[in-house]
């Protein structure tokens, strides 16, 4: 890759080929983050209401399909009480077939994610979540890695400024899956 073909990347996020119709018996929703005090923040491009909208869609879809929702949190090591607002948000706690702990910024170090999501048959992740250039592209990498199919609903994802998202969504993660909008995720009619 030369300097010339970044410069070709440049501008709004690349919405990749939508992806095929996904099945439902080997994909699975990982929601990365969506805690109160994160969907708080000031973020861009989108605001966490409105990424929390998106993945609200997401998990709808999955309920749907029968296809499993998992929703990961973290937990700041060594601190004896979390920041308020560290619950995932009511509505994906409760929608989530798998509630994860994180410790680090990915979902998938120390926390049996691997594992649970092989026991379920899972090959294929879509993801989302806050942040997109932190926890939900530590995840992503890590999943690559372990063999999963990526897909990433990038209206359900923002980070802390508009260049971080971006950078992610146009640079890394069509490198490592495809990247369509979250009313672009569909199943394979049976």
């Amino acid at each position: 890759m030369t300097a010339h073909d970044h410069g070709r990347r440049v501008g709004p996020a690349p919405e990749s080929d939508p992806p095929p119709g996904l099945d439902p018996a080997r994909t699975a929703l990982v929601l990365i983050d969506l805690m109160d005090r994160l969907v708080a923040l000031p973020l861009a491009p989108y605001p966490g209401p409105q990424v929390l909208d998106a993945a609200l869609g997401l998990i709808r879809a999955f309920r749907a399909a029968g296809a499993p929702v998992v929703a990961v949190r973290v937990r700041r090591a060594g601190a004896v009480e979390q920041p308020p607002g560290s619950d995932l948000v009511t509505e994906v706690a409760a929608a989530a077939d798998l509630v994860v702990v994180k410790h680090t910024i990915g979902a998938f170090q120390d926390t049996g994610l691997h594992q649970k999501l092989q026991e379920r048959g899972v090959r294929t992740l879509v993801l989302g979540g806050i942040a997109t250039n932190l926890g939900v592209e530590s995840t992503a990498r890590a999943a690559a890695d372990l063999g999963y199919g990526l897909v990433f609903a990038m209206d359900a994802m923002s980070g802390l400024t508009a260049a971080e998202h971006e950078a992610s969504v146009t640079l890394d993660f069509p490198r490592l899956g495809t990247v369509a909008k979250a009313s672009e995720v569909v199943f394979a009619q049976g």
